[in-house]
């Protein structure tokens, strides 16, 4: 019950609020100098439900784009770690233990990185490339000196390149998001639509009975309101804060590689 509570309130918000306000108030001042009128509801999909629903589609499309490249860096690190485990001519626990604390500085850092206002990616980025710089020293002195063959350490550099270029796949997503100049848009005519609507709810309500002509006016917000704020939450998938943000769990991932 709590949990349905808390999804709810991801939808419903300040701005939920403030829109009715507008809406019922726009109605009541309709009423009371009896304006009315019958607009086309056609202006509503055209001016905000289109451009919010082309929005979130796109915001779902990076999310799942950045649960990819996520995987990618997941399963090339578990492939290095098993490589260190089972590769060597010797069975070699430094090294093993060096390559899953490297990669669980690199897992933070992402965290860190992903987790932290736009403003702090510089600081944070140190941290990850760091983490990769020790995986490239890890396989130079740690195994080829320790009698990986070449073959194997070109593998492993391999694994490598492919992490990063997944890394710097979602470090784009973090940093560009979908168009602002439409986010602006949708968040114009969804303060301003529900005013200028105000003589259609004033016409569409006439026969009902007391308090219920109020429940059109309300519902616009709430739809209107609501898919947008989906929209914001799907946006930036790492921030933590929607139901569907992509989670990096670093000490699950570090400890499950013994298994």
């Amino acid at each position: 019950m709590f949990e349905s509570l808390t999804k709810v309130r991801l939808i419903v918000d300040f701005k939920t609020l403030y829109v009715s306000f507008l809406a019922v108030g726009s109605m009541i001042i309709c009423r009371e100098f009896e304006i009315q009128g019958s607009f086309p509801l056609t202006l509503i999909s055209t001016a905000i439900i289109f451009p919010i629903v082309f929005s979130i589609g796109g915001a779902y499309k990076r999310r799942e784009a950045a649960l990819a490249h996520y995987g990618t860096i997941k399963a090339h690190g578990r492939a290095m770690y098993y490589a260190v485990r089972d590769w060597m001519p010797e069975a070699d626990q430094i090294s093993l233990e060096n390559t899953k604390t490297n990669l669980g500085n690199l897992m933070i850092g992402m965290r860190d990185l992903f987790t932290s206002p736009e403003s702090e990616m510089k600081e944070h980025e140190i941290g990850v490339y760091a983490a990769f710089s020790d995986l490239s020293k890890l396989i130079r002195v740690e195994l080829r000196d320790k009698g990986l063959p070449g073959g194997e350490c070109s593998r492993l550099y391999s694994f490598k390149s492919k992490m990063m270029v997944a890394f710097e796949n979602i470090k784009h997503i973090y940093q560009y998001r979908t168009p602002r100049s439409l986010r602006a848009y949708s968040d114009f005519f969804i303060l301003v639509l529900p005013i200028v609507y105000g003589p259609y709810f004033v016409a569409s309500s006439a026969g009902y009975t007391m308090y219920l002509e109020y429940v059109m006016p309300l519902l616009f917000a709430f739809i209107l309101v609501g898919l947008d704020n989906i929209q914001e939450h799907l946006e930036n998938p790492f921030d933590q804060i929607g139901v569907d943000d992509v989670a990096i769990n670093a000490e699950k991932f570090i400890a499950g590689l013994d298994h």
